[in-house]
């Protein structure tokens, strides 16, 4: 170690000690903690602040909360029923030392060995989801904290608005500011916190893991049944003898009933009534308005704007119209007058029946955040001393990765790019260190031979039991 890092004697006097868990190398003084709030200095020793998460059956972690009873440490210690997260865990910064917890255990009768430790990722970020048919804003701009550039808007999906947020180039490539705000808002929402987030050229957009979207301040109820055209197939026996024509307007793909191969179906003739936009096919229109916060994801406020006209040889007074939009929450009924003119009337109540059942067969709307990772960095060397091979067995599913416990999603090709639902992650799993970086759980999982197989540290793995009576351990 460089004497540039080392502590002075006057330094030890004062019975400082110095962080090594991460590049900032903090000098934390007696009582105090470094700058991440996750190492502290207690009585001259560096110990973690928080304590080793266990994920343990409910009927151990029942028995472990009995007042005074000790009986659970026997029962874990056994090496079945419970999992060793990487939460607590502590990091081994340079990687090349092995992970802080190599735990041996069995599984069925098999021996098993689990390497855990917190990662620090520089190279992370999460894909957020956002259940709406509002309009976000146009895909590829920013979207920003605090003024802070932190990603982008992608792809618009069924239902949902993607929102891709972190990743090196904003963590790292912009602005100090920059870097410290993405890797806040990070943090914030992989702990499932709210985060308001503001798009350039659109909405503003509260989101919180496994919460509903609030846009422009309004609280999203709930996510589309389908586009407009998918509604049609779906409700269109339930609307026959009830109505002469549907229109559900959608921002995407409005469907007109007596056009759509769903009326056709029905024999339904036609109503005359042409909508504006692109026809793609029979009862299917393009772009028949602008996107934004109204009817069915659209600027439309009033759902007669997007009629282009009604033709005198097909419709007739007293023709029926249905106008709903593919959540179910607007909806008005007209019929068409004598001058071919719709007037708004009261809904018949098996037609208010068949919007309320819209309303009914759409799930509630959600934000969903998936903290995104590359693990197949210098990581890997707290697990081999010949990392590749980590790498080849994740690929061969012979190793498991698991983040707080929770099975990730590992993306095909080069590397260990992994995907997990913080949602489904013990509480407060995530940390941070201010280089900036986020710092999560991690644990790979494999069979005792395969982990000698790969050039794993087997020497130093250690039995649960021997975990449960050196470390201040908690239970999930």
């Amino acid at each position: 170690m460089s004497d540039d890092i080392s502590l002075s004697e006057a330094e030890r006097s004062a019975g400082i000690v110095r962080c090594d868990a991460c590049p900032v190398l903090c000098r934390i003084r007696p009582g105090r903690a470094g700058a991440c709030d996750r190492y502290a200095n207690e009585n001259g020793a560096l110990v973690r602040v928080d304590p080793l998460l266990l994920l343990a059956k409910p009927d151990l972690a029942r028995v472990a909360f009995v007042e005074g009873s000790e009986a659970w440490r026997g029962e874990l210690g056994k090496g079945e029923g419970a999992f060793v997260t990487g939460i607590g865990a502590t990091t081994t910064y340079p990687d090349y030392k092995p992970a802080p917890f190599i735990v041996s255990s069995k599984h069925d009768g098999v021996d098993m060995v689990t390497v855990v430790t917190e990662g620090i990722f520089s190279y992370c970020g999460v894909k957020v989801k956002i259940d709406t048919d509002r309009y976000l804003g146009p895909e590829q701009a920013a979207v920003r904290v605090k003024g802070e550039a932190v990603g982008h808007v992608t792809t618009a999906e069924y239902g949902s608005q993607m929102l891709s947020l972190g990743g090196v180039h904003h963590l790292t490539g912009g602005s100090k500011k920059e870097g410290v705000v993405t890797c806040d808002a990070l943090l914030a929402l992989c702990n499932r916190e709210a985060v308001e987030l503001s798009i350039d050229g659109g909405s503003t957009v509260v989101v919180q893991a496994d919460r509903p979207p609030i846009v422009n301040g309004v609280l999203e109820e709930r996510m589309r049944v389908g586009c407009g055209s998918a509604a049609i197939g779906m409700f269109a026996p339930q609307w026959k003898d009830h109505v002469d024509e549907v229109i559900v307007v959608d921002d995407h793909i409005t469907g007109v009933l007596s056009e759509h191969q769903g009326g056709a179906f029905l024999d339904m003739k036609p109503a005359g009534i042409r909508v504006r936009g692109r026809r793609s096919t029979p009862g299917r229109y393009f772009q028949v308005a602008e996107p934004g916060l109204g009817w069915g994801g659209t600027n439309v406020s009033d759902p007669l704007e997007i009629i282009e006209k009604i033709d005198p040889k097909q419709a007739w007074p007293g023709l029926k119209l249905l106008m709903v939009s593919t959540t179910g929450e607007h909806s008005a009924w007209f019929t068409l007058d004598n001058e071919l003119k719709p007037q708004p009337a009261e809904m018949p109540v098996p037609v208010r029946h068949v919007v309320d059942r819209i309303a009914e067969n759409c799930e509630p709307a959600l934000c969903t955040v998936l903290f995104m990772a590359g693990a197949g960095g210098s990581l890997r060397a707290g697990v081999t001393e010949n990392p590749v091979r980590l790498t080849r067995s994740v690929r061969d599913t012979l190793t498991k990765v698991t983040l707080g416990g929770v099975p990730a999603f590992i993306w095909p090709g080069g590397g260990i790019t992994l995907m997990v639902d913080v949602a489904r992650m013990p509480a407060n799993s995530f940390g941070y260190v201010p280089t900036p970086a986020l710092v999560a759980p991690i644990e790979f999982t494999l069979r005792a031979d395969d982990y000698a197989a790969l050039g794993g540290y087997a020497s130093r793995a250690v039995t649960l039991e021997s975990v449960l009576a050196h470390h201040k351990v908690r239970i999930e």
